[in-house]
């Protein structure tokens, strides 16, 4: 009798270590059944792992516990007989201490209670407190990584939170980034961009307050720069919201794109030189400041894109102020429009 195929399990942890020639090698085999792969990585596989290696797996995505099942962890590492055995007591608030800073991992929240156990065992003490565990929360060092998904994912919270007007949910993602050794001046840039895209005319000081905030970090630097980071963070982040100007350049582009030439009005035109006049340049120009309000009722568009309006600011903060004075002068366009058509 002929035995029967056995198909092979193989399990490769740290499968973002493998090059992309040794990702490679595994395809025609996972292909044909031969085997069947298991990977596991702490890194993102759309990043680390091959397309076509990747389009043949099923991704299952193990997120962080929950405080719930790192507490219930706990409780059982600390009667079960593997862990402390019941030998040691400790509070509500204690084991509500170590959750919190568990970062969601279980091997960490495990450690935490058993170097804080030592301690108290250190000093013939049968209560773990809360002295023990800050003690070993001093020495724990923060996981962080500068170019992967903690990075981006905790720079999009930070952003997020200021989006949202939350300045205590903003300051935790910064502190938690700078504990983590991020450099405060890729903070600061961001900020910078955000003020614009997120806040713009709705509070124009909030950029002068953003671009502040970077030179501060680059002239005073850490750790005195992050008291300035914070004035701003708590600026930005309680700073009334409009991203009418960002919606307008992005709309202006995607017009642009599409049009490959654009006719400069003559009057317009550049007149420094002695033979503009010759070609009609600037004649028909109307300089505003000779005008009541400094204002002259016309539209400047380039024929291509006449009737587009790409700015519609907001009726918030001092944008309001904007809104109301654009709506004046196309007023005053309209009726010197209908007045020239007479």
């Amino acid at each position: 009798f002929l035995k029967a195929e056995k198909r092979t399990i193989l399990f490769i942890d740290e499968i973002h270590r493998f090059n992309k020639a040794q990702q490679d090698a595994l395809l025609p085999a996972v292909e044909d059944g031969t085997i069947i792969l298991i990977g596991a990585t702490t890194e993102n596989p759309f990043f680390e792992v091959n397309s076509p290696l990747l389009s043949r797996c099923h991704l299952i995505v193990l997120e962080a516990l929950t405080h719930d099942e790192i507490r219930e962890i706990i409780k059982r590492a600390r009667v079960d007989k593997r862990g402390l055995a019941g030998e040691f007591l400790l509070s509500d608030e204690v084991e509500r201490l170590i959750t919190i800073n568990s970062q969601g991992d279980a091997r960490v929240a495990l450690n935490i209670l058993e170097s804080a156990s030592r301690a108290a065992f250190s000093d013939g003490r049968k209560e773990i407190t809360k002295t023990d565990v800050e003690k070993v929360i001093k020495t724990r060092i923060f996981y962080y990584d500068k170019d992967r998904d903690l990075h981006y994912d905790l720079a999009s919270a930070f952003i997020k939170s200021l989006r949202a007007s939350d300045p205590d949910a903003a300051l935790a993602y910064f502190a938690r980034m700078i504990e983590g050794g991020e450099d405060p001046k890729f903070i600061a840039r961001r900020m910078v961009i955000f003020a614009s895209e997120d806040i713009g005319n709705a509070d124009p000081v909030a950029l002068l307050v953003a671009v502040s905030s970077f030179l501060a970090v680059e002239r005073v630097g850490l750790p005195e720069c992050i008291i300035n980071l914070a004035q701003a963070i708590t600026y930005l982040a309680t700073a009334p919201k409009s991203n009418a100007s960002y919606l307008a350049v992005n709309k202006a582009f995607e017009d642009i794109k599409k049009t490959s030439y654009l006719t400069i009005p003559v009057k317009l035109r550049d007149t420094h030189y002695s033979g503009s006049k010759k070609l009609g340049h600037g004649i028909g120009y109307h300089y505003p400041h000779f005008y009541e309000g400094h204002f002259y009722p016309e539209t400047l568009m380039p024929e291509e894109l006449k009737g587009k309006t790409y700015y519609r600011p907001s009726r918030i903060g001092y944008e309001k102020k904007i809104y109301e004075r654009l709506k004046k002068w196309k007023r005053l366009i309209k009726e010197k429009e209908k007045k020239d058509d007479k």
